[in-house]
């Protein structure tokens, strides 16, 4: 069971990966939702990684994949063509940095999936993974929106709240996104509002296979570091449900 971290420094990122998480989100602006980080903090959070591994000091021996998010605003997830070009011309350098995969999402004006800009960025993703972000929490038809998603092999992982701004509060509709994807390519990533103490409960309701934690393992919210007790107790619940 699939244990992703949000990390926006290298310390965070290695107390994470020390601790159970199976891979980073690295993202900016953790208060606007998640923006695309800098070169330079990619740079340091891949080599601090590396280090890490190399040196045997950790229990859950493994090299811990670092998704970038690609974001280069929060007004919404309609980008022009500046933005796209902006977007492909990042991820392009992205890639040169040893980076895992990609999370980004992209909407037209009218709430549905822009797949043409999406296809730009895939294509700009080259051989790498994407998850598709929680734009897709502002789509009203979330099976549409699914089906068009399961489309391009490429896109591994959903990354969704259900639609509302606590996954907690969208139970029933991650099962039904968990049932529609089964035997697909793609994963659905539950996060949102998920905490270590309601971790168990919403995993064995809805069967999921991945979970994203942010606020979750940080004590006083975005701007608190990563607390490593809790990603190890994150980790040690998975495990319990796996």
């Amino acid at each position: 069971m699939l244990l992703e971290i949000i990390a926006m420094t290298a310390d965070e990122a290695v107390t994470a990966s020390l601790h159970g998480a199976d891979r980073i989100e690295l993202i900016s602006a953790f208060d606007q939702g998640g923006l695309s980080p800098a070169k330079d903090i990619t740079i340091t959070v891949v080599e601090a990684l590396k280090r890490l591994e190399q040196s045997n000091s950790t229990p859950f021996p493994k090299t811990t994949p670092v998704h970038v998010m690609v974001r280069p605003h929060s007004q919404s997830f309609v980008y022009d063509e500046a933005d796209l070009r902006g977007m492909i011309a990042y991820m392009e350098n992205m890639r040169r940095l040893g980076i895992h995969a990609f999370v980004l999402g992209t909407l037209r004006t009218d709430g549905k999936i822009d797949t043409e800009a999406l296809e730009r960025l895939l294509d700009a993703a080259g051989d790498l993974p994407v998850t598709f972000h929680r734009a897709f929490d502002e789509i009203a038809d979330q099976e549409e929106a699914l089906s068009t998603l399961m489309k391009y092999p490429q896109i591994k992982w959903l990354l969704t709240s259900g639609g509302k701004p606590s996954v907690l509060d969208a139970v029933d509709q991650i099962i039904r996104l968990n049932e529609q994807s089964y035997g697909h390519a793609i994963t659905i990533m539950p996060g949102s509002g998920i905490s270590i103490a309601s971790l168990p409960a919403f995993m064995a309701a809805t069967k999921s296979q991945a979970v994203h934690l942010g606020t979750g393992v940080r004590n006083g919210g975005v701007t608190a570091p990563i607390d490593g007790s809790l990603v190890r107790t994150a980790r040690q619940i998975l495990d319990q449900n796996r």
